[in-house]
Order: C-alpha cells, then sequence, then structure tokens
C-alpha cells in the first residue's frame, strides 16, 4: 500500500532530512491507526522501530537509506533526530498533552523503567549496561545514540533505567518497549487539562 500521499490528522507531521550521509523520511500521526511502516536497512533496529510504533500506539513510517558500507552510526543516529523532529512537530505548542510518561516493562529476566517530561529542555539520563556489545551485526552503543538524537530534537527530559538483564537482546527491547509506553502515555490527550499547555509557565 502507498502511504505517502494518505492524509495525517491534526497530531500528525513528516520531517525528511538529508545530509551527505543519510536521507531520513519520517512520518508519524499520534491518532492514526496503529501502524508501522519501518525500514531503515537494519534489521535488529527496525523491529526495536517496530515496538515504539505499536506500544505508543502511533502510525509511524520510517524511510532511510544511510551509509551502511561504513557502518550503522549514521543511520541510527539521524532516525533519532528526525523522529524527534516529528514528534515535536506533531505535538504543536503542546497544548491538552498529559506531558509527562513513565513505564516499567519486563521481558523474562530483564526489566526497564523510562520517565519522559515533555519540558522542552533536552536532557537523557541513560543508566543501561547490556550485558554484550552486540546483538547480531547490530552495536548496541548505538542505542544511546538513537536516544541522544531524539531528546535533542523532541526537546525533551528522559530518564532511561535497565534495572535488571541477563540477555542484552532482552535489555534492549524492554528499553524500546518501556519508552514507547512512556511516551503514549505522556502525549495523550488529557481530558482533565482543558486544553491548557502543562505548565504554569503557559510555554513548553
Amino acid at each position: 500500500m502507498n502511504r505517502k500521499n494518505r492524509k495525517l490528522s491534526a497530531r500528525g507531521a513528516q520531517v525528511v532530512r538529508e545530509t551527505k550521509e543519510t536521507r531520513i523520511r519520517v512520518e508519524v500521526d499520534l491518532d492514526g491507526p496503529v501502524c508501522s511502516n519501518v525500514h531503515t536497512g537494519i534489521g535488529f533496529f527496525d523491529h526495536m522501530l517496530d515496538q515504539i510504533a505499536r506500544h505508543a500506539a502511533l502510525d509511524l513510517t520510517i524511510e532511510a537509506q544511510g551509509d551502511l558500507h561504513i557502518d550503522a552510526h549514521h543511520t541510527v543516529e539521524d532516525v533519532g533526530i528526525t523522529l524527534g523532529q516529528a514528534v515535536a512537530q506533531a505535538l504543536g505548542d503542546k497544548s491538552g498533552i498529559a506531558r509527562f510518561g513513565h513505564a516499567y516493562v519486563p521481558l523474562d529476566e530483564a526489566l526497564s523503567r523510562v520517565v519522559i517530561d515533555f519540558s522542552g529542555r533536552p536532557a537523557l539520563v541513560w543508566q543501561v549496561a547490556f550485558k554484550r556489545a552486540m546483538v547480531g551485526e547490530f552495536d548496541l552503543d548505538l542505542v544511546h545514540e538513537f536516544f541522544q538524537g531524539f531528546v535533542n530534537h523532541a526537546q525533551v527530559t528522559l530518564h532511561v533505567d535497565n534495572l535488571r538483564g541477563d540477555n542484552a537482546h532482552h535489555q534492549c527491547e524492554t528499553v524500546f518497549k518501556a519508552f514507547a509506553r512512556a511516551l503514549r502515555m505522556a502525549v495523550r490527550l488529557d481530558p482533565d487539562a482543558g486544553g491548557a499547555v502543562p505548565s504554569t509557565k503557559g510555554t513548553l
């Protein structure tokens, strides 16, 4: 199905980022049907991005072409940047959103906690020690780079803690699922907010 010409909801956005290293197109709809159409050329990363779409209840398209003949670093980081930009655009001035979100997610022996605040102040606190450096051919150091890119461009405060885990795949998957669930909570429209920006300053 050709998804490029479909109509986005009021809380949808499309961002294209082009550099000499990558070309990334991200389309996100916070209120669309839950759907994932992700193609980065990096199998394990696609699997993790699918977790975001499913557990954050997003309509998410990500198309990425990058210099994978060098390594996956530029592609993974730039997807994080572009996704952050798209979420920020979709939220606009953040009127009426819950703003804060948190989640604990287990997968067998692994357990992760993620807390997010759409504060307008980029900050990443990262307490994740993977039990090994790679999952297949995917360098797990790049997970931090993805979230750093997202944080900087969505302008959120994000705390990520892997509380336990022996299997690096499980550790990583719980991080992405917990992030998605926290994101889902934070961007939802709060029926008690009266459409106001959730800050005493009146802006975020």
